[in-house]
């Protein structure tokens, strides 16, 4: 079925457009996806799986691209990193970028490596003044380098720092002002997080600049009983929709992503949460009075 693909890989097209409610693509849904063509109005690409140079993976890509607009997740910055920033990767994400044309490129407000080591898990930061600073430096160099405003997004955590004295919704608002970077609002990496660190999620939200956030993501948690994992294995859970709601009451144009990357089902299960986001984000519209 790939036949031709190879020859889209070059083509380039405009920065396109991202509305609705999209999902991530998962390598086992790709086929389906080319062959059936169905309505999701677009798809969140995990950047790090597609860096590779010739063959079928960017033929994958280019040939997704031609039918729907994308946009590009990482792993791989470090953006709370203390070691050097690695270049190699930054320029790698940037010219995988110039050729599929994302919407836009986010990373996470964590560490995932030190001292050469890459961690598979993204590590909480303490937040406090001096890393603030360093943060804010650090995303300041990952934009000059690629060009462009990236989002951040806020991680589940599972410790905190006593060397803490800013909250993280207060850490991630003051880090939005110093780097003029925008939002990607992970709503279950916060309700995992308040629930894991007793906190309340609704005063969480009331402290971020909501006007900042570009896109939504959703995902489903694993109960472990002492603690939530976010292990985005699991439908989103009815606490989790409710906190969407609260949020797309006030900023309901922002495109929203379902996640799913653990004991992945069929796409039909996927478009089914989307559908639900979907609905939800109508109803938001109809309150607004611009349905």
């Amino acid at each position: 079925m790939f036949d031709g693909l190879l020859g889209v890989a070059s083509i380039k097209q405009a920065t396109p457009i991202i509305n609705g409610v999209g999902l991530g693509l998962r390598e086992i849904h790709i086929d389906e996806v080319l062959k059936t063509r169905p309505p999701v109005p677009w798809f969140e690409v995990l950047a790090d799986n597609h860096m590779a140079r010739g063959g079928l993976i960017p033929a994958q890509l280019s040939a997704i691209r031609e039918i729907y607009p994308l946009t590009f997740h990482c792993v791989g910055m470090s953006l709370a990193g203390v070691t050097p920033l690695d270049i190699d990767y930054v320029n790698n994400i940037k010219r995988l970028a110039s050729d599929v044309q994302p919407a836009w490129i986010s990373d996470h407000l964590c560490f995932t490596q030190y001292g050469g080591h890459h961690f598979h898990d993204l590590l909480p930061i303490p937040y406090t003044e001096k890393t603030l600073k360093q943060v804010s430096e650090r995303i300041s160099q990952v934009q000059d380098i690629l060009g462009q405003t990236i989002l951040v997004e806020n991680v589940s955590s599972y410790l905190e720092f006593e060397e803490s004295k800013l909250s993280e919704a207060q850490f991630i608002a003051e880090l939005l002002s110093m780097t003029d970077c925008d939002l990607l609002l992970d709503l279950n990496n916060v309700y995992v997080s308040a629930k894991n660190h007793a906190f309340n999620a609704t005063d969480y939200l009331g402290v971020l600049p909501l006007e900042r956030v570009k896109e939504i993501h959703l995902a489903g948690f694993e109960d472990k009983g002492e603690y939530l994992l976010d292990a985005h294995n699991n439908p989103v859970s009815s606490d989790v929709w409710a906190l969407y709601q609260s949020v797309i009451k006030k900023v309901p144009h922002v495109p929203t992503l379902i996640e799913w990357d653990n004991d992945i089902p069929n796409l039909s299960i996927l478009m089914a949460e989307a559908d639900k986001a979907s609905n939800l984000v109508k109803q938001a519209h109809l309150a607004k009075g611009v349905y």
